[in-house]
């Protein structure tokens, strides 16, 4: 439990610290754990607001997380609330008030909210004190609400949060909504780029993005412990991935429509061009002025190789898309990358996408079963996709199947 003093000197790197961090969903998971950590409360949860409704965007139980397996993670269902004054979070949101509740299951019926004990008794949980803090924007704008529960003493006992705790969340909210606003732009921005490539390509949706996203951060996360990486270093990467994978196929916006937009398939002259947006892509990042620039490039230019080399565009030079003299064939190709010459991002968004391709209905195509998709994927091992890659993915079935739940196709 964080001292008075500790909290006062966190809150003034927090701000530098939150900033640090570029992707929505990420920082909405730094947000709440430094919340949760500032008021040692056990469980927590973050909604967005879109308009008149609240999105469950976010959530945190140390409770429900000690009844799983080591590495494992939460699964939760993502739904709205209308922004009024029947929910406490709606309540929150359609007022601007901070609520400080003792006891969910004590609130006078006067009042006009009341709490929903739905999650207590399908997880098996009791929610007990409960602070809900508006997050505002400097022109007194709801952003969102977050929401903490179940604030804990020395002991480990369930206690009510304390006057103390909500002038320092008050604080803290204030500082998590200039990181929260940002991020919400740099989200919209990507979305926006992506938008402006399904004009082109109607493959290229915002809910297929973010979903490629979602599963390259948690192959990701799993591969670089196995790896031996740091916390620091694993929580820096994954910001940069996540916004990169977004952009995997960003490069389409450089082919013609009249390949883009075929019926019918490729002749072997347009899909050599096709592949091109894999460089033109790249070369939208030109100069790798920063990590995300770097990551971007290599994921842009990547994601179509293969383990077993047959990829594409292999070893070219990516400013003029030409082969690298000492890696072409006797033809002039270039020769594909495989193996470990393949970057991690690159290999990563490549089972990412194509996981989601087979799994995704498109206008030429139906939705593949999960039991044809997993059987691909699994057959592909070691030929497409890196074996290991594979074996995470296998292992992170539940929160892959989570991800598409929450990035559905409709929701785009």
């Amino acid at each position: 439990m964080l001292s008075e003093k500790e909290k006062l000197e966190t809150l003034t790197r927090l701000g530098i610290d939150l900033n640090q961090v570029q992707d929505l969903d990420l920082l909405m998971e730094r947000i709440l754990t430094e919340a949760r950590r500032f008021v040692n409360a056990d469980a927590g949860s973050i909604y967005i607001r879109s308009r008149n409704q609240l999105h469950f965007s976010y959530t945190q139980n140390d409770t429900l997380q000690q009844r799983l397996c080591p590495g494992e993670k939460l699964i939760y269902s993502t739904f709205s609330i209308p922004v009024d004054k029947k929910s406490i979070a709606g309540y929150a949101a359609a007022t601007g008030e901070l609520l400080n509740l003792p006891d969910v299951y004590r609130i006078d019926p006067a009042l006009p909210y009341g709490f929903s004990d739905r999650f207590d008794r399908a997880s098996h949980y009791h929610t007990g004190s409960m602070l809900t803090i508006p997050l505002k924007n400097s022109k007194g704008d709801v952003l969102g609400v977050l929401q903490i529960l179940n604030a804990q003493n020395e002991s480990g006992m369930i206690v009510p949060f304390s006057p103390e705790n909500e002038k320092i969340m008050m604080l803290f909210a204030s500082i998590a909504s200039v990181a929260l606003e940002r991020a919400q732009m740099t989200r919209d921005m990507i979305l926006r780029t992506i938008r402006m490539a399904e004009m082109r390509d109607p493959k290229e949706t915002g809910a297929h993005v973010n979903r490629v996203g979602g599963y390259a951060v948690e192959l990701y996360e799993k591969w670089a412990y196995r790896h031996g990486y740091s916390r620091q270093e694993v929580d820096s990467n994954r910001d940069i991935l996540r916004m990169a994978a977004m952009l995997h196929d960003v490069g389409k916006v450089g082919i013609s429509d009249t390949i883009l937009k075929k019926p019918a398939r490729f002749t072997p002259e347009e899909y050599e061009i096709m592949k091109q947006h894999t460089v033109l892509g790249s070369k939208l990042f030109e100069g790798s002025r920063s990590d995300f620039d770097e990551a971007a490039a290599d994921v842009a230019l990547n994601h179509h190789e293969r383990w077993d080399g047959k990829g594409y565009p292999g070893y070219v030079d990516p400013f003029t898309g030409k082969a690298i003299p000492e890696y072409a064939g006797e033809d002039g190709k270039p020769r594909g990358k495989k193996g470990e010459e393949i970057p991690i991002f690159g290999r990563i968004v490549a089972l990412a996408d194509v996981f989601d391709a087979l799994s995704s209905a498109r206008v030429y195509k139906e939705a593949w079963t999960e039991d044809r998709v997993l059987e691909t994927i699994r057959n592909d091992s070691g030929s497409h996709f890196d074996p290991e890659l594979v074996e995470i993915f296998f292992s992170s079935l539940d929160i892959m199947r989570s991800i598409q739940q929450r990035y559905a196709d409709s929701d785009a």
